[in-house]
């Protein structure tokens, strides 16, 4: 449960949002807005919370500056001949052509009859491209947990990767297509599993745990690299 209106100033930092839960433990995220957020059971008081908090300032602080640096470094695509784009987490440089459509080969070709509205085309064929690659995945590891699902959807979201609906459509960002293969399975098996289990709780990690032993290391791959995908 989200408490909206919950949060805590402190003479050193500021606590964004507090979302309590029916969790035992509180963990300390910071967001790729450099925000703070604590997740923590419905019971803990908010003195034990600032004294936490108060301990980790110094990891808090050293978090949010990485996470502000790699908001200043990044720069929005310009679209220019040998600027490099992602696709399966393999980089390719772009090419500027007279032909009608995006093409990828040894280079994503790009027509310049496109360059007016640029980003809205790239992200329209990123999507056009993502809809299969992660519709196959969903089908394989539904197979495998026995999870069954509605359909999938390619979400025009900025920041959420991907959403489990109560009907069973499972929801992906495009973005996921820029992302290494290990990493669409990462995101994929998290969603199939909110079919199962619809929280965060301890049965719900270890089932993805089983699928993917090492999810912890894709899980942290994008949240320092998530920032850094997009146009």
């Amino acid at each position: 449960m989200f408490i909206p209106n919950e949060s805590l100033f402190m003479p050193q930092i500021i606590i964004d949002k507090i979302v309590r839960s029916k969790r035992k433990t509180v963990v300390l995220t910071i967001t790729e807005d450099a925000e703070l957020i604590v997740h923590a059971p419905m019971r803990t008081s908010l003195h034990y919370i600032h004294g936490l908090v108060t301990k980790n300032l110094p990891w808090i602080e050293k978090k949010k500056a990485a996470v502000n640096k790699l908001n200043m470094d990044y720069k929005p695509k310009e679209f220019v001949d040998g600027e490099e784009f992602l696709y399966l987490g393999n980089v390719y440089t772009l090419k500027l052509s007279d032909q009608k459509q995006i093409e990828l080969n040894d280079h994503l070709i790009f027509p310049r009859a496109y360059l007016p509205r640029a980003k809205e085309k790239l992200k329209e064929w990123y999507r056009a491209q993502a809809l299969p690659v992660i519709s196959k995945r969903v089908a394989y590891y539904s197979l495998m947990t026995g999870c069954k699902y509605k359909s999938v959807k390619i979400s025009t979201a900025k920041k959420r990767w991907g959403s489990c609906g109560p009907s069973g459509t499972l929801n992906f960002s495009w973005r996921l297509i820029m992302t290494p293969a290990e990493i669409v399975d990462y995101l994929v098996v998290h969603e199939v599993s909110h079919i199962k289990h619809r929280n965060h709780s301890a049965e719900y990690w270890n089932m993805v745990k089983t699928i993917l032993p090492y999810y912890k290391e894709h899980n942290k791959w994008l949240r320092e690299n998530g920032r850094l995908l997009g146009l």
